[in-house]
């Protein structure tokens, strides 16, 4: 509706222009949804924004567009000039009710568009290091990162949804040692974990290999999962490991184990990858090397007190970086920069990072390294997310009973399902703490389960039909029905609600924000469920066959929304509840 009436209104104020000599190119004007519903239905401030131009006061110049417009075409039942000189529109009631007919037929494509072109967009999110089960925050990340993926497909994008594998570095190391401490233990060839706290367990190995007791190291990965994979180990090789270094067999077994464990409980939630990008890749291949050569080249490294340094303060940020430790090992920001290298190499004309508050920090320092290496550092983008605290019964959920030290993303799937973890999960704005209340997603009852909410309102809609069937009256075509039958004003009310979803798609694909969706629905569900309710007000089957196409057309249009809607986030929209 709204690009119907920009496309009559840029029309009449390029005419405008032409007529007062003005041959400069024509304005785009803007056409917003005005806060206040007696302000009409868009509003255009165009008049005031021209009036400089002009050299015309702006009312007179909203006077001009408002006879240019008259009723463009039928679209408009009235134009209002407001104040000094913005001009308010109330669309026909038939314009709105004949966009049924459209969403009828658009079916699954309804809200979708090819705006963008298939412009390239990479989309890093979860990348969890195969160290442990996935916790509630790698829950969130999932959920936010696989629906901004979806939106900015439905929005004509051709998007790489990417997985870094971080498999080197430091936490790998220590996986090993935690996994062989275990081993050993369960042999009762070590002291249990406390017994012989070591100061520094990068020593521990070589102190048990001199015949001394070796402790689970300090900072070691807790939970059963690192004794089950130790298990696994005895089992199959007995003590033929005692001997073997932590980091060959140790740490790749526990790496194959969790990493598996990973994508199960991706699998669990509906996502996929299209690539699992390796970090070790970055090592074996000489690409971190290659970054430090050529910000060298650069003078943006200095060597100073045995470490390698990034000189960040030259792009003015607080501090210069370490890159390279003084023992030789690279921090985090190192193979960060070299994997950004690589996302540009590799031809994406934007790069979106899905990242828990923790990263805010680093995030300077990447793009503006990678910049500094020849890259458009605007063309990256962070999308942050706050951290996830589980409550029950008013009281924060703290650990997991199984598993690990923290709540697992399993844990709850097993307590609420898919389709409810996922809502809860992106319901919120990304940047706000989400308080995951366990009660309400745990729930059945569909009037209190913001997710069952939205279900219950597409499954009636699916009842409805079900029903029509039963009573010998066929589903109408998407052109087969009257949609100015409908004419009372909750009706009228629910067709303005579902002619804003493509403009919501495009802009919670523009801001990542599709929390915008999740609240949409619950207003569609809020006007529909209400209206079901009403039976007698709103009876759908009557002896008004021509009523009875339309309210079913109605059912119709609002099925497609909901069901468009929820698959913009990942959730299934079933035909019964």
């Amino acid at each position: 509706m709204r690009e119907q009436l920009l496309e009559r209104l840029t029309t009449a104020l390029g005419e405008l222009l032409q007529e007062s000599g003005d041959s400069d190119a024509v304005p785009t004007p803007t056409l917003e949804i005005p806060r206040q519903a007696d302000h009409g239905d868009f509003a255009t401030n165009v008049a005031m924004t021209l009036a400089k131009r002009l050299r015309k006061k702006p009312r007179d110049i909203a006077e001009v567009l408002v006879d240019r417009l008259g009723d463009a075409g039928g679209l408009l039942k009235s134009s209002e000039i407001a104040g000094p000189g913005f001009i308010n529109f109330r669309l026909a009631e038939n314009a709105w009710q004949n966009l049924l007919c459209d969403i009828a037929e658009a079916r699954d494509t309804y809200g979708h568009s090819d705006s963008a072109g298939g412009s390239r967009v990479q989309v890093e999110f979860v990348s969890a290091n195969p160290t442990g089960p996935l916790s509630t925050g790698h829950g969130r990340q999932a959920v936010l990162g696989d629906a901004i993926c979806r939106l900015l497909e439905a929005t004509g994008h051709d998007v790489t949804r990417e997985y870094y594998f971080n498999n080197g570095g430091r936490q790998m190391r220590v996986l090993g040692q935690s996994v062989k401490a275990r081993y050993l233990e369960q042999l009762g060839k070590a002291a249990a974990p406390g017994e012989a706290a070591l100061a520094d367990p990068e020593n521990a190995w070589e102190e048990e290999r001199d015949g001394l007791p070796v402790a689970f190291p300090s900072d070691g990965y807790q939970g059963d999962y690192i004794a089950d994979i130790a298990a696994a180990l005895v089992e199959e090789f007995g003590e033929e490991l005692v001997d073997e270094d932590p980091s060959d067999r140790f740490r790749e077994r526990a790496q194959e184990a969790i990493f598996a464990d990973i994508r199960a409980t991706l699998d669990r939630i509906g996502i996929a990858f299209d690539v699992y990008y390796n970090e070790q890749s970055l090592y074996d291949e000489g690409k971190l090397d290659a970054a430090i050569e050529d910000l060298r080249a650069k003078d943006l490294i200095f060597d100073a007190d045995g470490a390698v340094w990034l000189r960040s303060t030259t792009f003015g940020l607080d501090r210069d970086r370490v890159v390279i430790k003084s023992s030789g090992e690279p921090t985090y920001l190192l193979p960060d920069i070299a994997y950004h290298r690589e996302k540009f190499r590799r031809g994406f004309d934007t790069i979106v990072d899905v990242q828990g508050a923790d990263h805010i920090e680093q995030f300077p320092f990447v793009r503006t390294a990678t910049e500094a290496l020849g890259f458009d550092g605007s063309k990256i983008e962070l999308v942050m997310h706050q951290f996830v605290t589980v409550t029950s019964g008013g009281e924060q959920v703290k650990q997991s009973t199984r598993k690990a030290t923290f709540i697992t993303i399993d844990e709850l799937l097993d307590q609420i399902g898919a389709d409810v973890f996922r809502f809860f999960m992106v319901e919120r704005k990304a940047d706000s703490h989400l308080d995951f209340d366990l009660d309400l997603a745990r729930d059945k009852n569909w009037r209190k389960n913001p997710t069952y909410y939205i279900q219950y309102a597409h499954a009636r809609s699916c009842g409805l039909e079900r029903k029509a069937e039963d009573a010998g009256v066929a589903m109408p075509g998407p052109r087969d029905f009257d949609p100015s039958r409908l004419v009372l004003e909750e009706e009228l009310a629910i067709v303005k609600k579902l002619a804003e979803f493509p403009e919501l798609i495009a802009r919670a694909a523009a801001s990542r924000e599709p929390h915008h969706i999740a609240y949409y629905l619950r207003e569609v569900a809020g006007l529909w469920n209400p209206y079901l309710q009403d039976g007698k007000a709103h009876r759908i089957l009557s002896d008004d066959e021509a009523l009875t196409k339309a309210r079913l057309g109605l059912s119709l249009a609002i099925r497609v929304v909901l069901k468009n809607g929820l698959a913009l986030l990942g959730i299934s929209a079933p035909e019964q509840m």
